[in-house]
């Protein structure tokens, strides 16, 4: 079994880092928020540390699930020069491809290897350990991060060299999100024409209109269930790093940016943590 250091273990790190330990890995995890890391122990086993750069000393793989640059950045500042030659740092957070390219070129100058490696399936995912792995980076770091992906992931596949992965990502938010606001509006108007709704998503599921969002979504958004998941914020947050990319080369994407606005509507509705599905609130406003 492997050394394994797992650096943010909130929503989605939380079941991954559970995954490993279950798994038999020797896991050490740490998080910023106080008390979150010593909880995990409590039901998973492994250590706690209190710092990122004593998490990674004389592991074999580090792995990251962080929100945004930002907080990339600050680990990088503390970890790397702590990372043991060889080292693969897996990062699943989801940031700009530039900044991982940025990242990636730090690691590898002290012989190590770093993978952007974003995943989509959501917190069901993460749980369940069926997550998509899109990754980018060296591809004999990438074989040997797979053996250890595998404990929380059912498909892994490499991109393309660094940055590779975190356009994947953006891609996959892309095709999303339009999805999911336009399921918000059939459901409404299924619902509002006096429809059985239920009996709508059974035959939809069946056709040419399903998808992994009405199949794990619909549900929900008609009982107004938000209060899990992949939060408002942190999707309003993906989407500006695809606007922002998209800009840099000059792709329109008029509907990803309309949904985006939608978004931050939800946003002022109080819906900054509800899962983002909760586009199917502001639909319904009307009828408030």
């Amino acid at each position: 079994m492997s050394k394994i250091a797992f650096i943010g273990i909130g929503r989605m790190g939380w079941h991954m880092a559970a995954h490993l330990a279950k798994a038999g890995h020797d896991v050490v995890v740490c998080d910023v928020v106080p008390g979150m890391a010593d909880k995990w122990v409590a039901e998973n086993g492994g250590a706690a540390v209190a710092s990122p750069a004593d998490a990674v000393r004389g592991r074999e793989y580090v792995m990251t699930s962080l929100p945004a640059d930002r907080e990339l950045f600050a680990v990088a500042d503390g970890i790397v020069s702590e990372l043991a030659k060889g080292t693969v740092w897996i990062d699943h957070s989801t940031t700009s491809a530039e900044g991982s390219r940025v990242v990636a070129t730090r690691v590898t100058e002290v012989g190590s290897a770093f993978l952007d490696a974003p995943v989509s399936g959501g917190v069901d995912g993460a749980r369940n350990g069926t997550l998509t792995v899109m990754a980018g980076g060296n591809e004999g770091a990438f074989a040997k991060a797979e053996t250890v992906m595998s404990g929380y992931a059912a498909r892994m596949t490499l991109m393309g060299e660094s940055g590779a992965g975190q356009i994947t990502k953006m891609t996959n938010q892309i095709c999303v999100v339009g999805v999911c606001q336009a399921l918000a509006e059939g459901l409404d108007f299924a619902e509002t024409a006096g429809l059985d709704v239920q009996k709508v998503i059974h035959v939809m599921l069946q056709g040419s209109s399903a998808s992994w969002q009405m199949a794990n979504r619909a549900e929900k958004m008609l009982a107004g269930e938000y209060n899990y998941g992949f939060s408002t914020t942190l999707m309003r947050k993906d989407i500006g790093l695809v606007l922002d990319e998209a800009a840099s080369m000059n792709v329109p994407l008029p509907v990803t940016s309309m949904v985006g606005q939608m978004l931050a509507e939800v946003t002022v509705m109080g819906g900054a943590q509800w899962d983002w599905c909760s586009l199917m609130a502001r639909q319904r406003r009307r009828k408030a």
